[in-house]
């Protein structure tokens, strides 16, 4: 099978996030199938940007990537809006020529808005293929309800448009939200084309994980030393991740235990300055590691913690990467996320507590300090087990192709996988 990919975000290792695209194209790439991934020459989610020219295939990582050309921009302002509509217009007048020669049996559209239909929809038609619309959020609703949009504002009209096109004529449509079919419906989706494929994680990278840098294996050395338990956070320090309610949580917390951030964010700044004001004194910060340090990292904490704002826009299902990345790390997890699915209490991984309250986070980190020992382990290794048998790529990249081609996506899994290998 020809597949062409869209993604305005996509990464890969040697550019940093967005991965999923990446991982999918490898995969499908061992399984025989013909690949191009084509995304912006600009993305504020990459630590580093593609080089060399655009507008053409270029090869990194064993992919094969079609780079269009876009603005450079800061923030989530007039420059990033720019940048959507320098892509779309790419893919309108700058990429028919060489997918067309390609001649792609289904090409996907997978940017996290969904402005990019319009131009998949015509170049579907003309090469004849099949049109797949991945929803990673839903907009127009993520930037009205997160970000505080009117539904009369000109692009949040825009972008319903769009969204209400990409249901009403896609062949398939693939959501990592696992609740969100009643609202696709509601928007014009014919519910048989409805797939869910959540985010995962790549089992070789696991195998391959690198050990922390010394400076940060010395900083946790020492806390240990002071603390009988620790519980970690790693990844983005933002509004979205709901960590003031984490920090203030150390106050409350009845056991010996601490509370270790490791990443950058925005809100990073502020957090320290809100620890030093509430003299919060069991609360440490660390800087990012490289993502081949994550797993030793992971396995260095106890337990495990991740939150979001108490938002209504979560009952729709969520699926974030974090959270599979510390099912794969065997460490009992505390979840603060009020959404339309939960993992944690799915796979009895760990317990889940009320999101943006500090005195319920702290109830559960003690709660899970006080299980016997056995119990925690058990906790660990459910996640691991559910990990590698739901959320491997080796797995996700099959049930995609078998939702294009409209087979069952519930028959594979990775159960001759051996946890112990890991």
């Amino acid at each position: 099978m020809k597949i062409v990919l869209v993604n305005h975000y996509a990464g890969g290792p040697s550019f940093g996030m967005e991965f999923r695209p990446y991982y999918l194209a490898r995969e499908w790439s061992k399984l025989g199938h013909d690949i191009i991934v084509i995304g912006a020459s600009f993305s504020h989610l990459r630590s580093q940007q593609p080089t060399g020219k655009y507008n053409e295939i270029q090869v990194v990582d064993s992919v094969r990537y079609f780079w269009i050309k876009t603005n450079v921009y800061k923030g989530n302002g007039v420059g990033r809006i720019l940048s959507f509509l320098l892509f779309v217009y790419g893919l309108f007048f700058k990429t028919s020529k060489e997918i067309r020669q390609f001649k792609p049996d289904v090409i996907i559209a997978s940017s996290t808005y969904p402005l990019d239909v319009f131009p998949i929809k015509r170049l579907a038609k003309k090469c004849n293929s099949k049109f797949c619309f991945e929803v990673h959020d839903l907009w127009p609703l993520s930037p009205m309800e997160l970000g505080g949009y009117s539904k009369n504002h000109p692009f949040i009209k825009l972008i319903q448009w769009a969204e209400d096109f990409g249901y009403k004529n896609a062949d398939c449509v693939i959501s990592m939200l696992p609740a969100a079919l009643p609202y696709m419906k509601s928007r014009g989706l014919n519910p048989t084309k409805f797939h869910f494929i959540p985010n995962g994680i790549d089992i070789e990278e696991w195998k391959a994980s690198e050990p922390i840098p010394e400076g940060h294996a010395k900083r946790l050395a020492d806390i240990k030393k002071k603390y009988n338990y620790l519980i970690g956070y790693t990844g983005s320090h933002g509004i979205a991740n709901s960590l003031y309610s984490f920090l203030k949580a150390g106050k409350h917390i009845t056991t010996n235990t601490a509370i270790v951030l490791v990443g950058d964010g925005p809100e990073k700044d502020n957090l320290i300055k809100s620890v030093n004001i509430e003299n919060i004194e069991n609360v440490f910060f660390l800087p990012s590691v490289p993502k081949k340090c994550i797993p030793e990292l992971l396995r260095s904490f106890d337990f495990l913690f991740i939150g979001l704002q108490n938002q209504p826009l979560f009952q729709y299902g969520i699926s974030p990467n974090k959270l599979i990345d510390y099912m794969m790390a065997g460490k009992p997890i505390l979840q603060a996320i009020k959404a339309g699915n939960n993992m944690v209490v799915e796979y009895k991984c760990g317990i889940n507590v009320e999101p943006e309250d500090a005195i319920s986070i702290a109830k559960g980190i003690d709660k899970l300090t006080l299980l016997p020992s056995e119990e925690k382990v058990e906790m660990g290794e459910n996640g691991k087990k559910a990990a590698l048998k739901h959320h491997s790529y080796k797995v996700l990249s099959v049930n995609f192709l078998n939702a294009i081609t409209s087979k069952s996506t519930n028959n594979v899994n990775l159960d001759h996988v051996e946890s112990s290998t890991l």
